[in-house]
């Protein structure tokens, strides 16, 4: 399980993604078994029911043998009801239509995805931020991930009582490892034990929850303090992930126990290229049931941008992140021989002490066996060591990354994909623009001896941001084409947090470090559970939906700089949180169990998919009301037909006061870009008498000649002249 290292390859690997990759043949050999879960849905209420009698019972009759040993992998029976077990194909058809199990599907592998940003989001540190201390300390946040490394500073217990009385969880980190009264829980599912070897899961339970520590930084880089969103809450941590990967037994598992411990919030940074079917995504599954016991799922969006359709935790029961910039960058310069200077990204704590050490391109260090096309790019088997040893490589491509040192290079100068995202690599590097890394190629043709030197990394005052990640996933929901993903994005870009000193800080890394800088959605999640937390230690009995609208409803508006999807709502949703401001949204859209289950009907889910994600039997009525475009959902999205020249649309909406009494809200609509859109709202004005009133709306929107490759939008705000209650209006095609 790699980390985030180099563009090409940490954009895909250390966020949690490449979700339920293909599973192996299956034959009949009754040698030949694959792990499948059985989902049997909610939990049985009869006091006579024992979940591990019942699936020993399931298997002994499928299987025809006495004991399972060896055929039970895993029973969950704690928050829903099912099992783990390893069948052969006839096997698992015969289980998929016993009386009781709503679905059967293969055990899938998965794969991690992958500080000022706090002050930078407004959430300062010390007495310039409203805390609630008592009610913190009460909130857990259940983290799951690869792991945890307990001895971390960031997890120190220090002034910390005992637990929270409604904590239901145990310590059971295997050897060596030892929780306490701020990381109180911990439960193994990969039998390796929660120890963190691979430093993802420390730093992002650090980064949601971890004390405040000082004087820290990555060699120097990055130095200051670094701190989680609620540093006094504590932290339970599920360990589904080993260095092979992340399966969905392992998962559901995590979610089955968190839920029944007791956390108050869970973050976990795992997902796929793209999206999957709710019935088919175990995150969806987990994340439903938690839902309805009062539990907000923050997920990540992904790591696939800037491509359209890529995000992939779109169920509108999660909290989706995507992943932007903060005011700090990192940025690594190379000073050529004849002492032009070019700005390049990596994060480099290498000294060279200025000395310059001669250039060689790629092209010009070919082996027999490759093209100069292919040296160029520095492909595996292309270099001749020779010709490299003890110089800078050039290469035109982050392939070079796998082979400089095995060349013997000295250093590395490469072109990035990702100029706007800087990477931790084993050796002195730097990444150039396309257009600077020409300039560098021109030079090292014209010079005689061509030389440069990449200087140690140093931060940057970032005046544009946020502005959302190349590598962050983008919309449109290619599951819910009518809800909008993700919904709203966090710094997950060169974030400084904790780490584990038994993983690499990059791939072939040989340094050990306590804290690393890290990029990636898998690093925005967990603020935004921060945030989450955060507003919960001041409203404990706020349900998820109510949360998840108050961060949704007062997020900044993102800079709509570039082009394309990257300046849409497809890339950032709501917008950027706003700590400060969630704590006081004013009115909020809220949901529950059965709005969802509506939902879902309403895209003509039959009832036995429904049983598979809600774990209920479910009948859905005839509602006209019952599109997927009226779950009263903080933004409105509306998919048309490309072939819709004129159109118009409609969204029915409710608004709880959560604000003062006697207030009176009025609606104002603010164009976003694309073709203009009309919005009416009926009625325009809302009065509420009292705290926790409703009242209904109708937004109507009209329009024509949509663009095909782009969004049109507007935003919806709902004013009493102290707060502003804003929902974005998305129109699109199906052009996408």
């Amino acid at each position: 399980m790699t980390k985030l290292r180099a563009a090409s390859s940490c954009l895909l690997s250390c966020l949690l993604v490449l979700f339920l990759s293909s599973a192996s043949a299956i034959t009949d050999d009754p040698q030949d078994k694959q792990v499948y879960i059985v989902y049997m849905g909610s939990l049985p209420s009869r006091p006579d029911y024992t979940p591990m009698s019942n699936h020993m019972s399931i298997l002994q009759e499928v299987t025809g043998e006495s004991s399972i040993e060896g055929r039970l992998v895993r029973s969950y029976k704690r928050s829903f009801n099912g099992f783990a077990a390893r069948l052969t194909e006839s096997e698992r058809e015969r289980v998929a239509e016993m009386e009781g199990v709503v679905s059967v599907f293969p055990n899938k592998k998965l794969q991690l995805q992958t500080t000022t940003s706090w002050d930078f989001m407004g959430l300062k540190e010390g007495k310039r931020t409203k805390r609630n201390p008592t009610v913190e300390s009460d909130i857990v946040i259940g983290v799951i991930d690869s792991g945890i490394t307990p001895e971390s500073q960031s997890f120190s217990d220090i002034g910390f009582g005992p637990p929270p009385k409604k904590w239901k969880g145990v310590c059971s980190g295997g050897e060596n490892f030892t929780c306490n009264n701020k990381l109180i829980g911990a439960r193994d599912y990969t039998s390796e034990g929660v120890r963190d070897t691979e430093g993802h899961g420390t730093h992002t339970a650090s980064t949601a929850a971890g004390n405040t520590v000082g004087d820290t930084s990555f060699f120097g880089i990055g130095n200051g303090t670094v701190r989680g969103g609620v540093p006094a809450s504590r932290i339970a941590a599920y360990k589904v992930c080993n260095p092979t990967g992340c399966t969905t037994e392992a998962l559901l598992s995590g979610f089955d126990d968190a839920i029944a411990d007791g956390v108050d919030l869970i973050t976990i940074s795992i997902g796929d290229k793209t999206a999957r079917t709710f019935e088919n995504d175990p995150i969806a599954i987990g994340a439903f049931h938690a839902t309805a016991k009062g539990i907000l799922t923050v997920s990540s969006a992904g790591n696939s941008g800037p491509q359209a359709s890529t995000v992939c935790a779109v169920a509108p029961w999660m909290l989706t992140v995507a992943a932007s910039t903060t005011n700090r960058g990192f940025v690594t310069k190379v000073v050529l021989g004849n002492g032009k200077t070019l700005v390049g990204k990596s994060v480099n704590a290498f000294d060279m002490k200025g000395k310059k050490y001669p250039l060689v391109y790629g092209k010009s260090a070919a082996s027999s066996v490759c093209d100069p096309e292919s040296a160029g790019l520095c492909e595996p088997e292309c270099l001749k060591a020779s010709l490299v040893k003890g110089k800078i490589l050039v290469c035109g491509s982050t392939k070079g990354l796998k082979v400089a040192e095995s060349v013997g290079a000295i250093a590395l100068i490469f072109k990035t994909p990702k100029p706007d995202v800087a990477f931790i690599h084993p050796l002195p590097a730097s990444g150039l623009t396309e257009k600077d890394f020409d300039s560098l190629v021109s030079y090292i043709k014209s010079a005689d001896s061509p030389s440069a030197t990449v200087l140690k990394t140093e931060a940057i005052f970032n005046r544009t941001s946020p502005l959302v990640g190349s590598f962050s996933s983008r919309g449109p929901n290619t599951i819910a084409a009518d809800i909008l993903k993700p919904d709203v994005t966090a710094p997950g870009v060169e974030i400084l947090a904790a780490f584990s000193p038994d993983g690499e800080p990059s791939e072939k890394d040989t340094r050990h470090v306590k804290y690393s800088v890290l990029s990636g959605t898998s690093m925005s999640c967990p603020h935004v559970a921060g945030v989450a937390a955060y507003v919960k230690t001041f409203y404990p009995k706020w349900s998820p939906s109510m949360i998840q609208s108050a961060i949704m409803t007062t997020a900044w508006p993102v800079n709509a700089t570039g082009t394309g999807l990257a300046s849409t709502e497809f890339a950032y949703g709501a917008g950027h949180v706003n700590p400060i401001a969630a704590l006081n949204p004013g009115l909020v859209y809220e949901l529950d169990k059965a709005d969802h289950i509506a939902f879902l009907c309403g895209m003509n889910y039959t009832s036995k998919i429904l049983r598979i994600i809600s774990g209920e039997n479910v009948t859905c009525t005839e509602d006209k009301d019952i599109s997927p475009r009226n779950l009263n959902y903080p933004s409105m999205t509306a998919q048309l037909s490309v072939s819709d020249s004129n159109f118009t649309v409609a969204f029915n909406r409710t608004l709880t006061n959560v604000g003062p009494p006697n207030s009176t809200y009025k609606s104002k609509v603010v164009d976003g870009h694309g073709s203009k859109l009309n919005v009416k709202v009926t009625p325009s004005v809302l009065s509420f008498k009292d705290v926790n009133e409703k009242q209904s709306f109708r937004v109507t929107v009209t329009g024509s000649d949509l663009n095909s490759k782009l969004p049109c939008s507007a935003y919806l705000i709902w004013s009493d002249g102290t707060h502003n209650v804003r929902s974005p209006i998305v129109v699109y095609t199906d052009g996408y």
